[in-house]
Parts: structure tokens; C-alpha cells; sequence
């Protein structure tokens, strides 16, 4: 059965529950005793998507994945508000011990890429990136990241015979890429590496800017009233971290207003017929307000399918060979 980082991890009581996770990562990648592989494993490199010069694929180096590391860094620490760690601000990357465990999906500018010559390896111009972390992986030491926020281990416990889940975060696109095709380019990738791992529930945290929660009353109000996650598939902010979302009482919501306070992310995730958990999380560290995203891949609208593929497809409709 599943069990959460805080019940595996009493002995480091009264360390930040973020921290926890981090350390569960680090344990993951230390324990040649269960098996666990770091990632020097080798990785197919698959090649999910291309439109005019930009390409969807998952990383395929080490290299790249800094890569996608200073592109988070960029966009988080320096375009927005979080607060860097001496070392993050020396390195000038984004960075935790999960990077090693999860598989990373890369849009790249093809133009703007140093071809490999001279016995250097291809520098490849990362413009948009998510990090993905699936069930058996995360199973095996580290957990989810997401419960470090959320109390997920009773949803896990309940479904996971009959569904397998995987984790999105670290989310984001360069400023000048941040248009229709990079976004569609990101879902194309996503959706092929979920059907290519039979995945039935996408999973993760998602995010306002800002801590300051009269900025998002009315948008925290309409997902608590109009996409709480039905009981069967609902899981809780932490106690310690749990802010209500329910701050403005559903008949006197905005509908309009509420839409136009909702992040893109948010709002495309229940377009396509996510849930969100019960609570808000405050990240002090990413100046953020957080949303337990819940996503069955069986509540996806159709409709999207004619454009992106059917479940029953196992290639993306914009292969370069296709």
C-alpha cells in the first residue's frame, strides 16, 4: 500500500515537509538495494512532435535537462517571484533531487539549436519544458512531490489497483515562445507519453502568482464551487498548510471575473475536465498559491481527441513522419 513521505519520514520531524520530499529523492537515488536506477539510465530518444522550427521530445542527457533547469530558473526566479537558494543563484538553475527520477519533455527551437561538431555534443535552445513523474517510479522511494502540499496517499491507496497515476510540475515556457503553438506542442507531447504509458490519472500541482489571497478570492471561489473533486476523487491540503477556498459564497461569484483571474494552465486543465483538490497551498519559496490539479484521463472532453488523438492512438498526430 502507499505511504506518504511525512508517515515514512517521522524521524525528521519538524524539518520543512518540501524538504522531506527533496530528501526522499536523495534516499531514492542513494538505495542500490531496491534497484533504483539514477539517471544514467538509458533514454529512448523519442521524438513526439514537430511544427515549423520547433520539436516536442523528452530529454535525452543530463545536459539537457540543466538546460531545462536554467529555462525553469529563468522564467520562476528571474521573470517571477520565487525566492533562489544561494546555490540556485549561483548556478542559475532551477533544480531538486527529483530531477534525476522524472522524465522531462522539452519543446525545442530548432533554429535557434548549436548542431553537435568537434566532439561536442548538440546544445539544443529549450523553450518550454514539464517535468513528468509516474506512479511506479515515484512508488519506488521519493513518493509524489505533491505530497509535500496535499494528503494524496488515501486517493492512491483507493484507485491505484484499477488506475495509474502520474505527476506534471515545474511547468513553464519561455516569454517569446509563450504562444498557441508551444502550448499545443507541450499537450501533443503530454498526451502521446500518456497513452505510450497506458496512464489513466494525471496528477499535480498548479499555480496562481502571488501569495497575497484577496488577489485570488474570486478564482479560488469559483474551483472550490464549480470543480471540487467529487469525494471518490478528492484529496486534501495538508493541515499545517490548508487555506479555504470557499472565500466568497457561490452566489455572489463574478463567473466572468472569476475566468479572466484564472491562470492559462489552470483554466486549459479544466477545459479538458479536471478536478481540483480541497484546499490552497501557500509556497513562500515560489511566491505562489497552489491547486491540487486532478485530472482522469477518462474525463477528457472528446472533443479535444479529433485534434490532439484518440486514447486508442499510440502516435501523435504531428510526428515528423506522420
Amino acid at each position: 500500500m502507499w505511504q506518504p513521505i511525512a508517515a515514512r519520514e517521522k524521524r525528521r520531524a519538524g524539518l520543512p515537509v518540501k524538504f522531506l520530499a527533496g530528501l526522499g529523492a536523495l534516499d531514492a537515488l542513494k538505495s542500490s538495494s531496491r534497484g533504483f536506477k539514477v539517471f544514467s539510465r538509458s533514454i529512448e530518444p523519442k521524438i513526439y512532435g514537430r511544427v515549423g522550427n520547433l520539436e516536442v521530445r523528452l530529454a535525452r542527457t543530463w545536459s539537457e535537462i540543466k538546460l531545462a533547469q536554467r529555462l525553469r530558473y529563468q522564467v520562476f526566479y528571474e521573470e517571477m517571484s520565487a525566492t533562489p537558494s544561494r546555490l540556485a543563484q549561483f548556478r542559475r538553475r532551477d533544480e531538486d533531487a527529483y530531477d534525476a527520477i522524472c522524465d522531462h519533455l522539452l519543446v525545442v527551437d530548432l533554429d535557434q539549436t548549436k548542431p553537435a561538431r568537434s566532439g561536442r555534443p548538440e546544445r539544443p535552445k529549450v523553450v518550454g519544458t514539464y517535468r513528468i513523474l509516474r506512479q511506479e517510479v515515484a512508488e519506488r522511494g521519493p513518493g509524489f512531490y505533491s505530497a509535500s502540499e496535499y494528503e494524496i496517499s488515501a486517493l492512491l491507496n483507493a484507485k491505484s489497483r484499477t488506475h495509474r497515476f502520474m505527476e506534471l510540475g515545474r511547468s513553464c515556457v519561455l516569454a517569446p515562445y509563450r504562444s498557441k503553438r508551444s502550448v499545443e506542442l507541450l499537450w501533443h507531447g503530454l498526451w502521446t507519453y500518456v497513452r505510450e504509458n497506458h496512464i489513466d490519472v494525471m496528477i499535480g500541482c498548479a499555480s496562481f502568482e502571488g501569495i497575497d489571497l484577496k488577489e485570488h478570492d474570486v478564482a479560488l471561489s469559483y474551483l472550490h464551487h464549480h470543480a471540487l473533486a467529487p469525494k471518490e476523487w478528492r484529496c486534501r491540503a495538508r493541515d499545517e498548510l490548508y487555506v479555504p477556498m470557499d472565500r466568497v459564497p457561490a452566489g455572489s461569484i463574478d463567473m466572468k471575473a472569476a475566468l479572466r483571474a484564472m491562470p492559462p494552465l489552470i483554466k486549459a486543465y479544466l477545459r479538458l475536465g479536471a478536478y481540483v483538490g480541497d484546499g490552497a497551498v501557500i509556497d513562500r519559496q515560489f511566491g505562489t498559491t497552489d491547486v491540487m490539479i486532478i485530472m482522469p484521463v477518462a474525463n477528457i472532453d472528446p472533443r479535444y481527441f479529433e485534434h490532439y488523438g484518440t486514447p486508442a492512438e499510440t502516435k501523435s498526430r504531428i510526428a515528423a513522419d506522420a
